[in-house]
């Protein structure tokens, strides 16, 4: 028989609670499974909204439990005093945890008599291949992304050229900031919670892959515009990055664009069960260095591509598996978004996401790649 599995933690953080639960609260609560039975212990603030909602066998009153033990006692009983007393009361003392289970909590159980046992890596394995139903959850939050991306896409289409070659909408100047809101906007009116963490990195400002970008954006630069908005009602991720010019772009521009593409369609189309990641990320590395991009460090900075091809993706932005250290398997939801960062030309990356199926791969992505606009 498993030891039995213990989290502590609120589900809008930790997507393992979210995955065991499918119930979302905004504060810490208690998850345990024994003999493949699901417990919770809610506050009375979440109790009857948990009892309805939450996809558990059992949904336990903390109030009860504390009310139990102060019987006994004239002080206020402590978190860990009343979360030991409801594990106890489910049979269970020797208990796996996740390796970031909350330390505090975990010394003040031990001293109430129980054996955790810290897990590392997954705590959920079996949360990297998707079900049907998993899938389409993660289309919907596509969908939204996609409704973020366009929009980005039209304003930058509709802005104007000023003389000093900035862009300006709606008589004021554009920049990554406006943008960035215009963008999270309609994620939200898509049904999507957007954090203020989108990227929109004119120029220079894109040879840093994970720079959100700041100040006005200019015509003919390149854009990386990289949006991953997550599902208000699901809690589930999508993800989407395009790379644009509003205006001209230049033949060197236009080199390193569609060299990147080449790339992530060698990516895609080796990607197939039994396939190891690795060799596929190497392949395009190699592709980008034979195309006059090779990956290094010049004059002090890195250049080429210098990230990972892709990453797990589901109820969090970035869960496993990591694109090089997984050989796939049928039902894996992996992005594909190799990038080419040059200082002095700018960055250019193409992201869609992976579905794994029996015989290779197919994106769940639908929106095209515009690139002059």
């Amino acid at each position: 028989m498993s030891r039995p599995k213990l989290i502590f933690g609120s589900p809008e953080t930790c997507a393992d609670l979210l995955y065991a639960t499918h119930f979302r609260a905004p504060d810490s609560f208690a998850y345990l499974e024994v003999d493949g039975k699901k417990h919770i212990l809610l506050s009375d603030l979440e109790v009857d909204r948990g009892r309805m909602e939450a996809k558990v066998d059992a949904v336990d009153s903390y109030s009860e439990f504390e009310k139990t033990i102060r019987q006994l006692t004239d002080k206020k009983p402590s978190q860990a005093k009343v979360t030991a007393a409801w594990i106890a009361s489910k049979g269970a003392r020797e208990i796996k945890v996740p390796h970031d289970f909350p330390l505090g909590l975990a010394r003040d159980l031990k001293k109430e008599g129980l054996d955790l046992k810290p897990v590392r890596g997954s705590f959920h394995p079996e949360r990297e291949i998707k079900s049907r139903q998993e899938v389409q959850l993660i289309e919907r939050a596509l969908r939204i992304a996609e409704a973020g991306m366009t929009r980005g896409i039209e304003i930058l289409r509709a802005s104007r050229i000023r003389k000093d070659g900035s862009l300006s909408f709606n008589g004021e100047v554009l920049t990554s900031e406006l943008l960035r809101i215009e963008m999270e906007t309609a994620v939200l009116r898509n049904g999507g919670e957007a954090r203020g963490d989108t990227i929109v990195a004119c120029g220079e400002q894109a040879c840093d892959p994970h720079s959100r970008g700041s100040g006005p954006l200019f015509a003919n630069h390149l854009i990386i515009l990289d949006i991953f908005p997550r599902d208000a009602r699901t809690g589930w991720f999508g993800d989407i990055t395009r790379t644009v010019v509003r205006g001209k772009a230049t033949d060197t521009q236009r080199h390193l664009w569609e060299t990147c593409l080449a790339g992530q369609k060698l990516a895609h189309d080796a990607m197939k069960p039994g396939t190891e990641g690795r060799i596929i990320h190497n392949m395009v590395k190699n592709h980008f260095a034979a195309q006059g991009y090779p990956t290094e460090i010049k004059n002090g900075r890195w250049q080429g591509f210098f990230h990972g091809t892709g990453h797990g993706l589901g109820l969090e932005i970035h869960e496993s598996p990591r694109f090089s250290d997984t050989t796939f398997l049928p039902g894996q939801v992996i992005t594909v978004e190799p990038g080419i960062y040059i200082p002095g030309l700018g960055g250019v990356r193409h992201e869609d996401v992976a579905l794994i199926t029996k015989s290779g791969a197919r994106f769940l992505t639908q929106l095209p790649k515009p690139f002059e606009i």
